[in-house]
């Protein structure tokens, strides 16, 4: 059986969670080649933008918890460096 890609767990994940209206989420682990938390294989730094209603009333911080909530902390144990750029429909990230 073959192992998911860590990308697409969080891709499913958010996915399950806030019904998004938008989401890219982008593994960035090559342009970090050499720095602190790389590895071989990659799949250490990702970058998630997410557009959802669940998000329009919440707070940043609120955001990005329901976020590290949604993933669980085994998947958030798994990354490195996690960047967020959360909105609610028509609010900037």
């Amino acid at each position: 059986m073959e192992k998911m890609l860590i990308e697409d767990e969080i891709r499913d994940r958010l996915s399950q969670a806030f019904a998004p209206l938008h989401l890219e989420v982008a593994d960035e682990s090559e342009s970090h080649r050499g720095h602190s938390g790389w590895r071989e294989g990659g799949q250490t730094h990702f970058r998630v933008t997410i557009e959802a209603p669940a998000f329009a009333t919440m707070s940043r911080l609120e955001r990005h918890r329901a976020i590290h909530s949604a993933l669980g902390s085994e998947l958030v144990g798994r990354i490195h460096a996690l960047a967020l750029h959360v909105s609610g429909p028509e609010q900037p990230g």
